[in-house]
């Protein structure tokens, strides 16, 4: 398993629709990523026009599998950089949610 810091731009009219798929629970129902997949968006952060977050992926090329079922209707100019688990958040401690906390 590798981990990944992923930066993306948002279709902001799309923002709305991901975060209905979020709260029904069809992401995270997706199999073998949607538990992954589910919390890293919930826990996406905001730096600038991009969002970024931690992503645990076993796929080549990364996020294969995860850009085919949801993320390439919602983000362009998707870029990954390798990281160890949890580094990525460390990293993006302090930026704003996407998403407020409920």
């Amino acid at each position: 398993m590798a981990h990944y810091l992923v930066r993306a731009k948002a279709l902001p009219h799309k923002l709305p629709e991901l975060r209905s798929r979020l709260d029904s629970g069809e992401i995270r129902a997706m199999q073998p990523f949607g538990k992954a997949l589910d919390y890293s968006l919930r826990n996406a952060r905001l730096e600038g026009e991009w969002l970024v977050w931690e992503e645990e992926d076993y796929c080549r090329p990364p996020l294969a599998m995860e850009r085919a079922a949801v993320l390439d209707a919602y983000f362009t100019d998707l870029g990954v950089e390798r990281v160890e688990g949890g580094e990525g958040w460390k990293r993006l401690e302090g930026l704003p949610r996407l998403w407020e906390v409920p």
